[in-house]
């Protein structure tokens, strides 16, 4: 049976990536440090199902620690390397800056030092970027653009995982593959991310910012087929001292009035909306060109709007009636 170890496998992505890739016969370890950026029972949620469901124990272990990570790396000598784990979200670099560094960068190269400690024993490091790093620009988005003006700390961190990834492919043979998302939702999602906010505020009766008026279109992409190309990047082995990089999107950007009204349908309630201006450091349009993607593994992601936030208000509906169960009780 073939080994990966997922980093950030109690995140919102992870979760859903290490129940795939067991189901596809693959033994996961998974690794995560459970911080607080958001509610950390969530992801002692997803862990918890994760060693409930599958037999997936997640360690608690923050990527930062090269040493420990390394340590752990060589016990397990896994084939694969699935790096998930991240400080997430643009405005929170704002006001938490150093969260990045030590995350997205420190920790990003304890990962890459923990693939070069396992030499040619390793068949893929596998790792996400994001659509991000494109910055402020007409669409579609393709991965030869560009990437030089990016609009946020957490997007310049994401670029500087690429280019380190870059020279240690090129110093140290590694075959690595980076994976710039596309507003990535779904169940058991993050907290943080609009379309979780937007839920919230419509369920319970508080007004919905809507910044820009809710003009910003973005390349919405359900996480199932977000987990499909991953299924089939991982169990690629690509030649070593080779670097490629995909975009992993919808391909149908949209505006965010459209996520509103479709989670007005999906929960059976009008939002209050509250007009903002824009904020600094969003964009105003993300749109991934995926023809890269379906030429290397056949795959395009085809999960509409209306169907992956039908999917998330199910699972939102059930996960909030447990978690008022749980405080009244």
């Amino acid at each position: 049976m073939a080994s990966i170890i997922v980093t950030g496998a109690a995140g919102f992505i992870g979760f859903h990536a290490c129940r795939r890739l067991v189901a596809d016969g693959w033994s996961v370890t998974g690794v995560d440090c459970f911080n607080a950026y958001y509610d950390p029972a969530l992801k002692r949620g997803r862990a918890e199902a994760l060693q409930a469901e599958f037999g997936i124990a997640v360690r608690d272990l923050d990527i930062a620690d090269d040493a420990a990570l390394k340590a752990l790396v060589l016990k397990l000598r896994p084939d694969r390397i699935l790096h998930l784990a991240a400080q997430a979200g643009v405005r929170y670099g704002f006001d938490h800056p150093f969260e990045y560094e030590h995350s997205n960068l420190k920790g990003h190269l304890s990962v890459l030092e923990a693939a070069r400690a396992l030499g040619d024993g390793l068949g893929h490091l596998v790792y996400a970027s994001s659509s991000s790093v494109y910055g402020e620009r007409e669409g579609p988005f393709k991965e030869s653009d560009p990437v030089d003006h990016p609009a946020s700390l957490y997007a310049a961190t994401k670029r500087a995982g690429e280019m380190m990834t870059e020279s240690y492919v090129s110093l140290f043979g590694l075959p690595a593959t980076g994976l710039r998302f596309f507003t990535v939702y779904g169940p058991w999602g993050r907290p943080d991310m609009a379309y979780f906010k937007f839920a919230e505020a419509i369920m319970e009766g508080r007004k919905l910012p809507l910044f820009d008026s809710g003009r910003g279109r973005r390349d919405f992409t359900y996480v199932d087929d977000v987990v499909e190309c991953l299924a089939r990047i991982c169990a690629d082995a690509p030649a070593r001292k080779s670097h490629r990089i995909f975009n992993i999107g919808g391909s149908n950007p949209r505006p965010t009035t459209d996520l509103v009204k479709a989670l007005e349908s999906s929960l059976g309630r009008s939002a209050q909306i509250e007009h903002l201006p824009p904020q600094p450091g969003d964009v105003s349009l993300t749109y991934a060109d995926t023809s890269a993607l379906e030429t290397a593994y056949a795959y395009k992601p085809v999960v509409k709007l209306e169907d992956g936030i039908a999917r998330f208000a199910d699972w939102y509906l059930g996960w909030r009636g447990e978690k008022a169960r749980s405080l009244a009780g």
